[in-house]
């Protein structure tokens, strides 16, 4: 790490600093002074100080200040040329630390760094105070953030809109016990980055009932009112003049909301009562929702951010119809496109109907058009439990008006089914988007989705071809054009140019060229270098850099001493029993038993592994928290035993985030991607990891299927079930037909001896052995696919001691990443669902 000057903690003052004779030092002396100047008149602290974090916030503010100018001209901009404007809406967006992105796509973050140095301190130093927003949890938060960055890179006419958690998901401690969650604090403090907007406020109403008139048409009236308060974060390009906007919504209660007469008879809870549950709303990503309260909340969150932003998408609208020629509703999907990342903001189609029929007078049919024309659907997910389903009754209960939209849609899809479709009249109670089980009557958001919106995609080949061939197979006989690929993909500048500097500046060395940062596809004009001994060494200087960077990370905040020389071999992503961190942990283990049984000349042979894990387990899913714990208590005995420690390492690297994954990822060597094929829609970690050069060890799901079309199968390191035997191999295992591999049953074995202490795990190891709550057996094949993966396992050790095929393994890695851009991406929204076309500021 780098250590900062003496003159650390000095007040800066206002007076300018000599400017050189150079323009590097003449624009660094102005940007001093600026930052001299937010951190006196721009105060957050008490005067007389100026240490790191003082620093930071003077920094960042100076930093916000130019995108707050390009802000406003790219809105502008907008406002005159009247675009067709794509509004992206997510639950999730996971930005990451945002000044050394944002100093980087405006290509000042040499200037920035001179500056700082002036008023001592090092840009590193200062960086790293700024704690990650909250925002999001895993792939579905840093997949929207990529395409936002990418959305401005490409001048797109593009917006987010997200909710402003206060207490995020959760911040994860790893203790004794395992996992242990307490409320995120980012914004304790407060955010530099983001710029509340006091007069873009919209009322949002719950609970209620349905008014009908005298003429037939009916409101929604009475329940409460809440307000949502816009908070704009700036969106930089990447050296363009474009900058656009997150905007997050808070929950606002106002003062004629607060009872001062029971406050002052002494009812004080009563009194802020409505405050609070206003506060409740955008209070935590994701509250548990085991009892109808949690339901309840979980819903007005969703809805709060749908109506939110269709209230501010249509005031836009309409304020860029102002003076112009007499307009009609049906031009507003000309200039409209709303795309719903996953199932969440659903609601945005019954409310958009809403607002189309009750406040603006259309009818059904005209508001239905306009509604189908402007929404698209992002399908993230095969997994059951991910593809909602709300309780009609709690939906009646918070929203009636849409309940009964809802009911129409349904209703009329069902005529059209009966009267075009009669082979499908068969189909329909699976096709229907209510579900009237007497038991459990739900909503099916995903069907919803489907019926309602123009184009529906997924995210990964494999993925998209699983949705139309099984999930939407039905729709899609109705509908066989609305249904898209759409393959993820990740920010080069996030994710390599400013995450491993040292491998960009390689990368640009040998292309001649630093185009490749916005042109990914340049990448595999590495491929004729690859056997360079020159590169070679380069590049394996790069990764050893950041191997010892990770070293010294993982030594701070875990405690454990980890070898450079070792294979690094990683795994971050949600701890899910289906992304399979079971059968990592388990294979470790086995490796731990055949190490222990070795003598110390055997052990020499070996290869050296540091097996890294990282992710948070949701509070309330029992198993996922059980293998958080398993992984602890490995690596608590592993690390701790003078005869394997050189050998093997397990680290669990805690409270995973963007931050930490640019310290993982430019580090690591190995990645596993496991999770049982057909389940993973489509990953963006992976992309992440092969882009830096790490080589991948997976089965044939979601994006590693392209991945490895790309690179190269023989840099892949490949094994397990493929999807299509996938519901065999399950029959098989709960007919008891299957037999486990003797190295399946020895590592269990071994965790049962007690050899990782007292804990019982006798539930979650049943949970491969007939007991699981997904059905019968071991629903995720850990068992079917352990001998596969062992053997895979045994040729990544053989392979990594040939340095020279593993140096070309990496440079290939990096070499066919192009395909897994999000520039790409977007711009295939851009111009296969959207229909929008780049909008550079002049």
């Amino acid at each position: 790490m780098a250590t900062t000057t003496k003159t650390e903690g000095s007040v800066p003052g206002t007076a300018k600093v000599p400017a050189e004779a150079h323009p590097l030092a003449e624009e660094s002396s102005k940007i001093a002074s600026n930052i001299s100047y937010h951190a006196c008149y721009s105060p957050h602290f008490s005067p007389f100080k100026f240490d790191r974090e003082q620093a930071y916030y003077a920094t960042a503010e100076s930093v916000r200040d130019r995108l707050i100018q390009q802000w406003n001209e790219t809105y502008l901009h907008f406002h005159k040329v009247d675009p067709k404007q794509t509004y992206y809406l997510s639950m999730e967006y996971l930005q990451g630390r945002a000044l050394t992105n944002a100093i980087g796509n405006l290509n000042i973050q040499n200037a920035y760094a001179e500056a700082l140095v002036k008023l001592g301190h090092e840009m590193e130093n200062i960086a790293e105070q700024e704690k990650d927003a909250a925002l999001g949890n895993g792939g579905l938060g840093r997949l929207a953030s990529c395409f936002l960055d990418s959305m401005a890179t490409l001048n797109l006419p593009a917006w987010g809109y997200g909710l402003r958690y206060r207490y995020g998901l959760f911040k994860q401690r790893i203790t004794k016990e395992g996992q242990e969650e307490t409320a995120e604090d980012w914004l304790e403090k407060f955010s530099p980055w983001e710029i509340v907007r006091h007069d873009v406020m919209f009322p949002i109403r719950f609970f209620g009932q349905v008014e009908v008139s005298p003429s037939g048409s009916r409101k929604w009236v009475e329940g409460e009112i809440i307000q949502a308060l816009a908070y704009d974060v700036p969106i930089p390009g990447y050296k363009t003049k474009n900058t656009i906007s997150l905007r997050l919504w808070d929950a606002k209660a106002g003062a004629e909301d607060f009872n001062l007469f029971q406050f002052n008879d002494g009812q004080y809870e009563s009194a802020a009562q409505f405050h609070s549950r206003a506060q409740q709303i955008c209070a935590v990503l994701y509250p548990g929702d085991t009892t109808e309260n949690g339901k309840l909340l979980r819903l007005k969150q969703q809805y709060f951010l749908c109506s939110a932003s269709l209230q501010d998408i249509i005031f836009r609208f309409k304020e860029r119809r102002e003076g112009k020629r007499a307009w009609k509703w049906s031009e507003f999907p000309n200039k409209v496109a709303v795309q719903l990342n996953d199932t969440h903001p659903t609601l945005a189609i019954p409310e958009l109907m809403r607002i189309l029929m009750d406040n603006e007078g259309l009818g059904w049919n005209e508001a239905w058009d306009i509604t189908k024309r402007t929404i698209a659907y992002t399908n993230h997910t095969v997994l059951p439990e991910a593809l909602e389903k709300w309780s009609q009754s709690v939906m009646q209960k918070l929203l009636p008006r849409h309940m009964e939209i809802i009911e129409e849609i349904d209703k009329r899809f069902m005529a059209m089914i009966r009267s075009t479709r009669m082979d499908l009249e068969s189909k329909l109670p699976n096709m229907c988007i209510l579900d009237n089980n007497p038991q459990k009557p739900v909503v099916r958001m995903a069907n919803l989705c489907v019926v309602s919106s123009h184009t529906v995609n997924g995210v990964a080949q494999l993925h998209s071809d699983i949705l139309k061939a099984e999930l939407f197979a039905d729709y899609v006989s109705i509908w066989p054009t609305k249904f898209q690929n759409k393959t993820n993909g990740i920010t080069p500048r996030r994710w390599l140019r400013f995450c491993s500097p040292e491998l960009s500046s390689i990368i640009t060395k040998w292309l001649k060229t630093d185009r490749w940062i916005t042109d990914l596809d340049l990448l595999s004009n590495l491929r004729q270098f690859a056997d360079n001994e020159e590169l070679h060494a380069e590049w394996a200087s790069a990764k050893m850099a950041n191997k010892r960077l990770l070293a010294q990370y993982v030594l701070q905040v875990t405690g454990v001493s980890i070898d450079p020389n070792s294979l690094f071999d990683i795994q971050v992503k949600r701890i899910h029993e289906y992304k399979r961190q079971l059968l990592n942990i388990l294979g470790a283990v086995y490796r731990y038993k055949k190490l222990k049984e070795m003598n110390a000349e055997e052990r020499k042979k070996t290869t050296a592994r540091t097996i890294m894990f990282g992710g948070k387990a949701f509070a309330t899913y029992t198993n996922a928290k059980r293998i958080v714990k398993l992984v602890n208590d490995v690596g608590a005995v592993v690390n701790n035993d003078p005869d394997v420690n050189k050998y093997l390492k397990v680290v669990f690297v805690p409270n995973y985030n963007v931050s930490v994954a640019e310290m993982l990822i430019p580090g690591s060597e190995l990645s596993q991607h496991i999770s049982t094929a057909g389940m993973e829609a489509s990953g963006t970690s992976n992309m992440k990891f092969s882009l830096n050069g790490c080589i991948i060890i997976g089965t044939l799901d979601g994006a590693n299927v392209e991945i490895r079309e790309e690179i190269g199968e023989e840099n892949f390191f490949l094994f397990g079930a493929k999807a299509n035997e996938v519901p065999r191999l399950r029959k098989e295992r709960e007919n008891g037909l299957f037999k486990p591999d003797p190295r399946f049953e020895e590592a269990k074995q071994f965790i049962r001896s007690g050899a990782f202490g007292s804990y019982d795990y006798n539930l979650l190891l049943e949970s491969l052995e007939g007991n699981s709550g997904y059905g019968r057996g071991d629903y995720f094949l850990v068992g079917q696919d352990f001998p596969s993966y062992m053997d895979a396992q045994a040729r990544v050790d053989e392979a990594y001691k040939n340095r020279k095929r593993w140096l070309k393994m990496s440079i290939l890695s990096t070499a066919g990443s192009g395909k897994f851009s999000s520039d790409r991406t977007i711009m295939q929204y851009a111009k296969e669902i959207w229909n929008i076309e780049a909008c550079p500021v002049p």
